[in-house]
């Protein structure tokens, strides 16, 4: 059985989601350890609501991140240990990426019980 989706239990909206598309490259040492430690530090930030990530065996990854308000986004951009990460993804382990930052105004769900 696949792997079932961790989705973010988030707040009504309206909120910010932080939305992070990278390519990673073909060699990639420590990039795991700091992705996991970026969750942690993330989850420890004020305004922080949640994040949802996925990667495809290619190397194609999208990361939502969620915020309530933009001045978290801010804080969490300047972040010193988030800082070092960003300029290690610029010079070590991506190949491209994209960041957008959007307002969720609102949100819909559909869980089916009798599939889980």
């Amino acid at each position: 059985m696949a792997d079932r989706p961790n989705f973010a239990t988030l707040p009504d909206p309206p909120y910010y989601a932080v939305i992070f598309s990278s390519e990673l490259d073909s060699s990639n040492p420590g990039y795991d350890e700091m992705a996991e430690r970026m969750v942690e530090l993330a989850s420890e930030q004020d305004g922080y609501l949640g994040i949802e990530s996925a990667r495809c065996s290619t190397g194609f990854g999208i990361t939502v991140s969620y915020w309530r308000d933009e001045a978290s986004i801010r804080r969490w951009k300047q972040n010193t240990e988030h800082r070092l990460a960003q300029e290690y993804g610029r010079t070590r382990w991506y190949s491209s990426y994209e960041l957008r930052i959007a307002k969720v105004e609102r949100a819909y769900n559909h869980i089916n019980s009798e599939r889980r």
